[in-house]
């Protein structure tokens, strides 16, 4: 039997698991379907677009996804 390594996090409140050594990059592209006008925060603290695929995911993170709506 193969076991894949896990993690849990929290993605906008909510608990997930996850696989381990998944990056930002990935959990965007997961939870979005357009990564335009899309801000990702770890830990309470923005990562620039251009880090998310550097930047790994480990247990306990708190993940927050937002999207700019437009609206009026």
């Amino acid at each position: 039997m193969t076991s894949t390594a896990t993690t849990t996090l929290s993605v906008n409140g909510e608990p997930r698991r996850v696989a381990a050594g998944l990056t930002l990059d990935r959990l965007v592209a997961d939870f979005t379907t357009a990564p335009g006008g899309v801000a990702a925060a770890l830990n309470e603290d923005v990562v620039p677009r251009g880090r998310w695929a550097q930047t790994p995911l480990g247990e306990g993170d708190r993940v927050e996804i937002l999207t700019a709506v437009q609206g009026g």
